[in-house]
């Protein structure tokens, strides 16, 4: 069954040994995520790659590869990560490549996708001459998505994402030998269903082209959510194949650590300015900035909605941002100083896109496995680490 969130005894027993602001992975949780998306594999056929830009710590691949195909990369940084850590396939796809890039891309991938005609033209020599058996592909634009926010739909109107059907029309497909669509972001297999139909009813005749073996319906996938229909994505996977005759091949990221961390940080302060304000030693601009682009307002153990409960806060990060703000939350009692809060659902979108912005000091990551009994610090971060990405001399 898909995961949920565990507030065990033993998780309470780590919020206070651990130093903040900090993450909290749960291996124990990705494990069971991996044994769901596992089956899918099992009855359909599919692989499923995990996609590094959502969650990328090596420290935890040795669970995830031993359930999933491989890795999706988004240029040469993230494939060399996945060839060298994970060990297994690694699929690259970016809208647009350097020459330079392209030679470390093809060092590291099986999968290269090109996000354009021109872009695969560009580098078809340098791949083709590699000597390595790099299986090829076109990211298109199905020109459908159910996708509310605007900053996260790469089929919006305008979209840099992908080719239509139209360009496809009377191109050279020699070389090519897969398409890859993405348009879904943490939604259900009906979704899937209903971008399907689009899929293939624009690009139906070059699926039907002999020389397509496989096919990538991209990320989004929310598999392990509770009341995920699995029955109905495991349908369309498998008619789709035998329609076709291509393999199938998904590449969610939050599905894969779906309820498998957890963000720590503590009150500082506590100030009343038109309204009670907790001050935290985190921050939602450098450490979840998804709070503030999405945006969203994570869940907070122990905490609910504004109002609900006697005593309301907002909590604010460290950041010169004035809009540095986790969200409105309300508390039986009132914050104290010292006090830690645990915010749900952090292994993803976090410290994969953490900054250094305003000298903010990087949380430290942790990983633990109930099951186990282990609690281990993975990275702790410093003064150095800041320096160095933006301070310090290089070799030119």
């Amino acid at each position: 069954m898909p995961t949920e969130i565990n507030h065990s005894e033993y998780l309470q027993s780590l919020i206070g040994r651990v130093d903040t602001p900090c993450y909290l992975i749960d291996e124990d949780a990705i494990e069971e995520n991996c044994k769901v998306i596992a089956g899918v594999q099992e009855r359909t056929g599919a692989k499923v790659l995990l996609a590094l830009k959502a969650f990328a710590l090596p420290e935890v691949f040795g669970i995830i590869s031993k359930y999933l195909y491989g890795v999706c990369a988004s240029g040469p940084i993230e494939a060399q990560l996945g060839c060298e850590e994970f060990d297994r396939e690694v699929h690259t796809y970016a809208p647009a490549y350097t020459p330079s890039q392209m030679g470390r891309v093809i060092e590291f991938s099986d999968h290269i996708l090109f996000n354009s005609l021109s872009q695969w033209e560009a580098h078809k020599e340098a791949v083709v001459n590699s000597q390595k058996d790099i299986k090829v592909g076109l990211r298109v634009n199905p020109e459908y998505s159910e996708i509310e926010v605007d900053l996260y739909n790469p089929c919006i109107a305008g979209s840099r994402f992908g080719i239509k059907h139209d360009v496809l029309k009377d191109a050279d497909l020699n070389g090519i030998s897969g398409l890859h669509f993405h348009a879904m972001c943490e939604q259900g297999a009906d979704v899937l269903e209903r971008i399907l139909e689009h899929f293939e009813g624009k690009f139906g005749s070059i699926l039907s082209d002999e020389r397509i073996e496989w096919v990538n319906f991209g990320g989004g996938h929310h598999i392990t959510r509770a009341g995920y229909d699995i029955e109905l994505l495991c349908r369309l996977i498998t008619n789709f194949k035998e329609r076709y005759n291509v393999e199938v091949y998904l590449e969610p990221g939050e599905a894969v650590v779906l309820n498998g961390g957890y963000y720590l940080t503590t009150v500082l302060d506590v100030i009343d300015n038109d309204g009670l304000i907790g001050v935290v030693d985190g921050s939602a601009e450098t450490h979840l900035p998804d709070v503030l682009a999405m945006p969203y307002r994570p869940v907070l153990i122990g905490g609910s909605e504004a109002g609900v409960k006697r005593y309301t806060y907002r909590l604010g990060g460290i950041s010169c941002l004035a809009g540095d703000v986790i969200g409105d939350y309300s508390f039986d009692e009132e914050l104290r100083v010292g006090q830690r809060l645990c915010f749900t659902d952090m292994a993803l979108y976090s410290f994969v896109k953490n900054t250094t912005f305003n000298g903010v000091e990087l949380p430290t990551i942790y990983r633990y496995s109930e099951s186990r009994g282990t609690l281990d610090s993975v990275r702790q971060y410093g003064y150095a680490d800041y320096k160095d990405r933006i301070a310090s001399k290089g070799d030119v």
